[in-house]
């Protein structure tokens, strides 16, 4: 289920001190791979880490700051004052349910401003957790056997492929074996976005990606997130 279907009565058994909220997006990731990838990626790891850990799961975000790859069917984002102030909203009514603790499971790189939230939340006193990081998702590729690193396989690539192959391959095209585009130097993609590197809307390798790789990264990122969350909530 990539929506938690818990009750009231669910919620209130459990007792959760933790929150994990998926941050998705709906953008283009190629002929091969759904809109709606990075929500479904990002639910994927957050129902893992619910699960191990005991988190209250909350619905996720399907549409966020994807504007460099507007310009491509299919793309709507919001701005990131609007993602911002979004998870503050969500974060102030965690808090008078008395939850003080909340992860952000981002599944979209372009979603800048959300370091900058868990930064200024987590000022006074550690609130929010950003997840999974570049050491979590580098000692995932490389537990995973992946061939390619995170700069190269940038978007639709190994990675992406990889994860829904082994928990959705229904929503993996087989065009994946034939969508490789290499453009791993993008000094400009701020001013140019993904259309001043690619015509087919993926930067990475995804006919390198297997379901095997996909279910040995998540494994990983579980094991990760010890880590984050005894650091938050410590």
């Amino acid at each position: 289920m990539l929506f938690t279907t818990a009750t009231a009565d669910d919620v209130a058994e459990q007792g959760a001190s933790v929150a994990v909220l998926p941050v998705g997006s709906f953008e283009q990731h190629g002929n091969h791979l759904p809109l709606a990838t990075d929500t479904v990626i990002a639910c994927v790891i957050a129902n893992r880490l619910a699960a191990e850990h005991d988190l209250f799961t909350l619905p996720p975000l399907t549409l966020s700051c994807s504007h460099e790859h507007e310009g491509f069917a299919g793309t709507v984002s919001v701005s990131s004052r609007t993602l911002a102030g979004v998870i503050s909203d969500v974060q102030a009514s965690l808090e008078r349910s008395a939850v003080r603790h909340l992860v952000l499971v981002n599944g979209h790189g372009g979603n800048y401003v959300l370091s900058n939230v868990v930064q200024e939340a987590n000022v006074s006193e550690r609130r929010l957790a950003l997840f999974p990081g570049g050491h979590a998702v580098n000692d995932a590729r490389r537990h995973a056997g992946m061939e390619t690193g995170a700069s190269e396989d940038m978007h639709g690539g190994e990675w992406e492929t990889s994860i829904l192959l082994s928990e959705h391959p229904e929503l993996v095209g087989q065009a994946y074996g034939d969508s490789d585009h290499e453009a791993s130097i993008r000094p400009h993609l701020l001013v140019t976005g993904m259309r001043g590197y690619t015509d087919r809307g993926t930067i990475g390798r995804p006919s390198l990606a297997s379901a095997e790789k996909g279910a040995a990264a998540l494994d990983s990122l579980v094991q990760s997130f010890a880590e984050t969350l005894k650091v938050l909530t410590e």
